[in-house]
């Protein structure tokens, strides 16, 4: 499939005209444009922080040593391997009170 050269979809029309320079120097961020006429309280509750968000159970990054058997048995399941051992292991935790 070849794009055309004359793509409707990209052409200035009524709805959406091209900017001017002097559109695009005067162009705002849009969550300061939000704050102006919503308000401070509700541009805070639409503003996103960098990155993924924070999940409530966070994973630990441990080095463990396993025996390759193990370890093929494991990443023969296909995808989901890790969260399979995860479970395992979980299911056969030591208890914690003694």
């Amino acid at each position: 499939m070849t794009k055309q050269d004359d793509d409707r979809a990209s052409r200035p029309d009524d709805a959406n005209p091209e900017w001017t320079q002097d559109e695009i120097r005067d162009a705002r961020p849009a969550l300061e444009v939000f704050e102006e006429i919503f308000g401070p309280a509700a541009a805070e509750t639409v503003k996103r922080g960098r990155g993924r968000p924070a999940k409530a159970d966070k994973k630990v990054n441990q080095t463990l040593r396993l025996d390759v058997d193990v370890l093929d048995a494991y990443r023969g399941n296909g995808p989901g391997w890790q969260a399979l051992m995860n479970q395992v292991l979980r299911e056969h935790m030591p208890s914690m009170a003694k």
